[in-house]
């Protein structure tokens, strides 16, 4: 009963860090709801694309309240002008599409709609959007599903050390999934994503695969020391719980791969900030 008590309570605590994780990355949509004279219109302006084609920016207005929308858009970090794009009412939504972006190119865009007269952006500044290229199914679930299990066995883990469990077996358990779902088919779906297989140290600074990298160094001597007895190595497997979850807690994504249209080459980690005027100061 206590194990499946402690199983229950990692599974809870695993699936609110992938909530948190998800949420607070950068491409997440950032959705809402503007309140007109006319009625309230609903929008979901996404910011990540995967696979070809462009993308389709869709504003959920079922009382017709707005009289016109326009969709504003630029090349992300590119000082040009804003690209204007009319939005086509179809029954209750009103749409757009953004072109298609060499992967890991971004665009910067805006959603300005008029009603009664008044002018309303969505958004406080502009929303980014990322590209990508498409990532099989057989390839990509594998991944997901094995890097939650990694996270789950290590809050597992975590949880075990506290009641005083033998872990030995749950530590090399999470050590394989980690290593396969990783250090193997991670660098196969940023491969698919971005053309590369490995974007991290000593190649370049993607967080994503530097915080692989460190989860991965960090499990190594928990899974050596615990091999040689069990109470050696609750400090060290301790250690690489706490650097497991620190690592997850930080947003998917942030400090990517991004498109550098000015050089024509996709650089990885910290990008400077770039402050995007407004539509209406044009």
């Amino acid at each position: 009963m206590k194990r499946a008590i402690l199983w229950i309570l990692a599974f809870v605590i695993t699936v609110s860090l992938a909530i948190y994780q998800r949420k607070t990355g950068p491409t997440y949509p950032v959705e809402g709801e503007l309140v007109l004279a006319g009625g309230t219109i609903q929008y979901s302006l996404v910011r990540s694309h995967g696979g070809p084609g462009d993308q389709d920016i869709v504003l959920f207005d079922p009382g017709n309240a707005v009289d016109e929308a326009v969709l504003h858009y630029r090349r992300y970090r590119i000082d040009e002008p804003w690209t204007k794009v009319n939005m086509v009412r179809n029954g209750d939504n009103l749409s757009a599409f953004l072109p298609h972006q060499p992967p890991a190119g971004k665009l910067a865009y805006r959603v300005v709609v008029a009603s009664g007269g008044q002018a309303h952006e969505l958004t406080p500044k502009p929303v980014v959007i990322r590209f990508k290229g498409g990532v099989p199914a057989g390839v990509l679930i594998p991944h997901v599903c094995m890097m939650f299990a990694a996270v789950l066995l290590s809050v597992r883990i975590g949880l075990g050390l506290l009641v005083r469990e033998d872990i030995r077996r749950l530590v090399s358990m999470a050590v394989l999934f980690l290593t396969i779902g990783g250090l193997i088919l991670g660098p196969v779906v940023q491969k698919y994503a971005f053309g590369e297989f490995w974007t991290g140290i000593p190649f370049g600074w993607d967080l994503t695969d530097n915080k692989t990298l460190l989860a991965f160094l960090a499990w190594l001597p928990a899974l050596f020391i615990t091999r040689k007895g069990e109470q050696r190595g609750r400090l060290a497997t301790a250690l690489a719980v706490v650097v497991m979850l620190a690592v997850y807690l930080v947003p998917h994504s942030v400090w990517g791969s991004e498109f550098d249209h000015a050089k024509g080459e996709i650089s990885t980690g910290r990008q400077s900030a770039t402050v995007d005027a407004p539509v209406h100061s044009e």
